[in-house]
């Protein structure tokens, strides 16, 4: 279990955050590493040409850690829109085939889908829940022969349910599937098990559980799509050799090894990476493991507070740093409203609240959500 670490981070006592889902504040750190990138710009004769490569290197590296992979695997994305747009562009999908996607999924990782579908022929197929039943029955139910990719979370959006994505990759692999996976929701806060997972493409925006900037994002590629796969963009600093600035009129067809080929242009992003780096060595040190536990207990601890104002915490094999709780008849209509003018940030997703806590969140925080609710309530 890990402490409050409410030190780090610039929340006032009387805020509660109970939203990391919707964004997660970057620590002061990262903050501070942001700042010092921006001021750094007003003086650009100050970079060094080594910086546009050891910079994305360096969060390459630390990003492999998170996801249990090697830093060759890693490329640097601005969005999972990106991420997603990247894997589409290397799968080719058998006509009449079927790409799985849950229902109410994130609409990233749906409009992708349906683009690609067209193109080929095939169809997407949205895999629903029968009453009481988790995301990976369902799923695995409807993985068949004719399904060529699977598209989905580790962790739902709205509804926190968590993907048991071994059981289900190893399923789609039996059909020669491929498995792409959206991660926004799970990456930093939710361990991964890349040897046991194996997905094809796997990528996960920097903003919200990784606690980074917006507009940074990780793309894990599989080895298998690195070699000859087709980037977004043609961008210069992802071809070989690309170092030696004297010589970049040197075309080539080469590209930089493992997943560089995928990395956006611009990927320097030297006003982004120092915080995200910042940020995800944060998550490192506290331990991914950790953090999962300790949130466990958070959105427990939550879950037994508001019990007794009927609100539900029913949602089949839910992610443990995810809390969704289904509201009671005659909620009214404008609760986050008032929430927030107590200083009580959390989301609503449909019929359901999304509480979503993190490290810097503690006793005195639930005391606060709790009493608010029954104050709105």
């Amino acid at each position: 279990m890990i402490p409050s670490q409410r030190d780090l981070f610039d929340i006032p006592r009387d805020r509660v955050y109970l939203n990391t889902a919707y964004m997660g504040p970057m620590p002061k750190s990262a903050i501070a590493a942001g700042q010092a990138s921006y001021a750094a710009k007003g003086q650009p004769w100050n970079y060094s040409a080594t910086e546009f490569f050891d910079l994305p290197d360096t969060l390459r590296e630390r990003a492999a850690k998170i996801f249990g992979a090697t830093a060759g695997d890693i490329a640097i994305v601005p969005s999972v829109s990106y991420g997603l747009g990247t894997a589409a562009r290397n799968l080719a999908p058998q006509k009449r085939s079927e790409i799985l996607v849950l229902d109410g999924q994130f609409p990233s990782n749906v409009y992708v889908w349906r683009d690609l579908a067209e193109q080929y022929g095939a169809r997407v197929v949205t895999v629903k829940r029968r009453p009481g039943e988790g995301w990976t029955a369902a799923v695995i139910r409807a993985i068949g022969p004719a399904t060529s990719i699977v598209a989905c979370p580790h962790v739902h959006w709205v509804d926190g349910g968590q993907l048991d994505l071994a059981h289900i990759s190893e399923t789609a692999r039996r059909q020669g599937a491929a498995l792409v996976l959206d991660l926004t929701q799970s990456l930093g806060a939710l361990p991964f098990d890349m040897p046991a997972i194996q997905p094809d493409f796997a990528v996960a925006a920097s903003y919200k559980w990784l606690l980074g900037p917006y507009a940074m994002g990780v793309l894990y590629v599989a080895p298998h799509h690195q070699a000859e796969g087709e980037p977004m963009e043609h961008n210069w600093i992802a071809r070989e050799g690309a170092e030696n600035f004297a010589r970049l009129i040197d075309y080539t067809d080469a590209y930089g090894p493992g997943a560089k080929r995928f990395d956006m242009g611009e990927r320097s992003a030297m006003q982004l990476v120092p915080a995200a780096i910042d940020s995800m060595d944060r998550i490192l040190d506290w331990g991914v493991d950790a953090i999962a536990e300790t949130l466990g207990a958070r959105t427990a601890a939550i879950a037994e507070a508001t019990a007794p104002l009927g609100l539900a915490d029913d949602m089949p094999e839910r992610a443990p740093h995810y809390l969704t709780l289904g509201l009671p008849e005659g909620a009214p209509a404008d609760l986050l409203a008032q929430l927030a003018a107590r200083s009580i940030h959390i989301s609503q997703r449909g019929d359901r609240l999304r509480v979503t806590p993190h490290l810097f969140n503690d006793d005195t925080d639930i005391a606060a959500f709790a009493n608010g609710l029954r104050a709105v309530l």
